[in-house]
Order: C-alpha cells, then sequence, then structure tokens
C-alpha cells in the first residue's frame, strides 16, 4: 500500500523499526537452527549453547590454574581450553557486532553494557582484594585492566572500531599484522591491556568477516567426526610440549622480548597459535547442539558468569581453598572442574542476572538524550493507534 491512500492524509514514509538486542546489534538468524524468542527477539540456540559451554571452559580453566603446577596432564589440558576459549568466544563477539555502527541508541547500549560494567567491575575488583586479602595498598586504575575487566576494555576498543573494519579491503590480514607488529613492541605497555587488544584482534576481526554459511561447515557431521582426533593430537601435543613451551603465550598479554624470546619469534607465535586456535575453535563449534538444550538459555548471561565467577576464584586463592592436598590430587581436581562449572552455570541463572543487572546492564535513561528517531517512532506509533480506534469507533457506529 503507497502512502497516498495512508488514511488521515499521512504521507511520512516509516521510519526503520528499532532494533536492540544483547550486543547492540540485532540477533543472527540461522535457518538449520531453531529459534527462541526471549524478551521480544529473535535468538539463534547455537549461538547461546555455544557461549553458554565457552564460559564453563573460561571457569574450568581458571580453577586449574593453582592446581595445573601439580600435574602434567591437567596442564596439557589447561594449554589446550586456553588455545581455544576465549577466541572462540570473541569470535561470537566479533561476528555479533557485524551491523555495528555509529547509531545513537548503538553506541547507549555500548556504554551502558560494557563501558559502565567495566568502570564498576574494574573499581570493585581491587576494592574486594583489599578487603579479602588485607591489602590496603591494592590501588584502583581505569587504565590497567584487573583480571577479567581486560575483556570488556577490549571489547568497547574492538566494537569502536568495527567501521573501520568493515570499510578495509583485507581486513584479517591487517589485523593479523597488527597482532604481528605488537608482539615485537614491548613499549605498549599495560595501559588498557594493548597487548591483548591487539594480540586478540584477529579473532574479532575474523568474526566480523565470517558469514552464517561458515559456521554451517563447521557443523557438519564429518567435521564433527573429525575433531575428535584433532582434539587427541592437541592433548598428545600439549603434553609433550608442557616443559618445553611458556604457558604465557596463550594469554596474548605480552610481548615476544618479555617472555625472555628472541623477537622473531613474535610474529611467528601468532600466526601459528592463530592456526592452531581456529582449528580447535572450529572443533569447538563442530560439537555445539544447534537445537534447544537446558541450558540454552544460559548463554545470555554469560557476561554475568564471567565476571562474577572471578570473585570466587581470586577468594580460593587468597583463602587458600585450593592448597588442601587432596585438591592436587586426581579426584580433587575433578571435584574442582565440576564445581568451577556448577558455579558459573549458577551465576548465568535468571535470578542472578536479576541482582546484578544494576551493574550489568543499567538503563541510565537519565543520562542520555532523547534519540529524534526513537521520539519520531513513538509519535507514529500513537498516531497509529489514534487511526486504529478511530476506525473501530467508526464501525461500532456502522
Amino acid at each position: 500500500m503507497t502512502n497516498s491512500l495512508r488514511p488521515n492524509g499521512d504521507r511520512r514514509a516509516p521510519l526503520p523499526p528499532a532494533q536492540s538486542s544483547a550486543d547492540g546489534v540485532p540477533s543472527p538468524r540461522s535457518p538449520q537452527s531453531p529459534q527462541k524468542k526471549q524478551n521480544g527477539k529473535q535468538r539463534d540456540a547455537f549461538f547461546d549453547n555455544a557461549k553458554y559451554l565457552a564460559i564453563v571452559l573460561v571457569a574450568m580453566g581458571h580453577a586449574w590454574e593453582p592446581l595445573k603446577g601439580d600435574s602434567r596432564i591437567l596442564e596439557a589440558a589447561y594449554q589446550v581450553v586456553y588455545a581455544f576459549h576465549m577466541p572462540a568466544f570473541i569470535i561470537i563477539s566479533g561476528y555479533f557486532s557485524r551491523s555495528f555502527d555509529m547509531r545513537p541508541d548503538r553506541l547507549k547500549r555500548l556504554i551502558t553494557g560494557v563501558a559502565v560494567p567495566y568502570i564498576i567491575f574494574e573499581t570493585a575488583y581491587p576494592l574486594f582484594k583489599r578487603w579479602i586479602d588485607n591489602d590496603p595498598h591494592q590501588d584502583i586504575s581505569l587504565l590497567d585492566p584487573w583480571y577479567l575487566t581486560w575483556f570488556l576494555c577490549a571489547l568497547f576498543i574492538w566494537r569502536m572500531t568495527t567501521p573501520i573494519w568493515k570499510m578495509a579491503r583485507w581486513p584479517l590480514p591487517l589485523a593479523l599484522g597488527l597482532a604481528m607488529l605488537a608482539t615485537v613492541s614491548p613499549e605498549i605497555g599495560d595501559d588498557l591491556d594493548l597487548q591483548r587488544v591487539l594480540q586478540f584482534l584477529p579473532f574479532f576481526v575474523l568474526g566480523l568477516v565470517m558469514k552464517p554459511e561458515h559456521f554451517h561447515m563447521v557443523r557438519r557431521r564429518s567435521v564433527r567426526i573429525a575433531s575428535v582426533p584433532v582434539f587427541a593430537a592437541a592433548l598428545a601435543f600439549s603434553w609433550w610440549a608442557v616443559p618445553r613451551m611458556n604457558t604465557a603465550w596463550f594469554y596474548h598479554r605480552d610481548s615476544a622480548q618479555e617472555l625472555g624470546a628472541p623477537w622473531w619469534t613474535g610474529p611467528v607465535m601468532v600466526l601459528a597459535m592463530f592456526g592452531c586456535s581456529l582449528v580447535l575453535t572450529a572443533c569447538f563449534f563442530a560439537w555445539v547442539p544447534r537445537r534447544h538444550m537446558w541450558f540454552t538459555a544460559l548463554g545470555a548471561g554469560t557476561l554475568y558468569g564471567y565476571l562474577l565467577h572471578g570473585f570466587l576464584v581470586k577468594a580460593g586463592d587468597y583463602q587458600g581453598w585450593f592448597e588442601p592436598t587432596w585438591m592436587h590430587q586426581p579426584l580433587g581436581e575433578i571435584a574442582v572442574t565440576v564445581a568451577a562449572a556448577a558455579v558459573v552455570t549458577v551465576l548465568c541463572t535468571k535470578p542472578v542476572q536479576r541482582v546484578f543487572r544494576f551493574a550489568m546492564e543499567p538503563k541510565m535513561a537519565w543520562a542520555f538524550k532523547r534519540d529524534a528517531a526513537e521520539l519520531a517512532r513513538e509519535r507514529q506509533s500513537a498516531e497509529r493507534s489514534e487511526r486504529d480506534r478511530e476506525r473501530e469507533r467508526e464501525k461500532v457506529n456502522a
């Protein structure tokens, strides 16, 4: 129907519909994945499942850290998990950032969903350490991300640069080049954890350039079957490499010189680890369920689990929870693993989200001016509702 046929002579072109999601961009839709509506938005079960399973691996890896020194097998598993769990999470973050632009509503969502939680938790973590570790000298610095907050800082920078990557002709090679240069530049320092921002950047850019069909490719039966020997080979290689390789390479937070290696090993390790991480991430995605599972809804709360579980891990570290001898036995390591998975699962649930939403997803309407497009949409909606009511009254009178 053309505008000329609209009642009341309304000839204005309709405004584009408002879009909102947990990360400020529309949720991607996969034709092969069942869809669930949550808060009026379409969600893809595959991505929610992947985010939940990735955050469980993050929590398990952090729980293994105080124990891995006594077990070569656990150290090998730790290295394999660290090779792909954050890359998988970052690729998904990049994929969901494909439509990000400088539109006011998306910038507001970036501030309230990333920048504000960064400020809150970058303040809360040092205060927590002062209290539980009796350390009055622990400083609060918004320029030096503490423990888990580096990801929020990195995500803010990556997303703000998204329009640039979308303009670039060869974004992924350019991102890899920046990561390689970062590993030979110890002068970068610790401000905003720029080493991690740059060294993990290729995974975010990869997510930006990926399409739904790329995820369909890794979810084929043949890839699932091949992923089993690939993971077995990765574990075997990692077991061999434990005494021969510095685990700090997997953290991507230091230059080659800071790790005591020749400068040229930095670019080589960037390419080698990018390739290994990409293969293991593809194997991980191959085994992520595509259908709605009991934990699918928890995928919407992974940021809660990520930021909150750090308090428990650090409390255990400061209070000596990991020191009992039995925890360093195989059964103790299994118990710690199960406990970490259970705790982070609870932290992703709706009740926890309701309690901590003030810090993770604050509305902050008081801080922003109303967007003109949003006001116009509301005005058009009100006019449309009034016209509908007028038609109903005319039908009744007729």
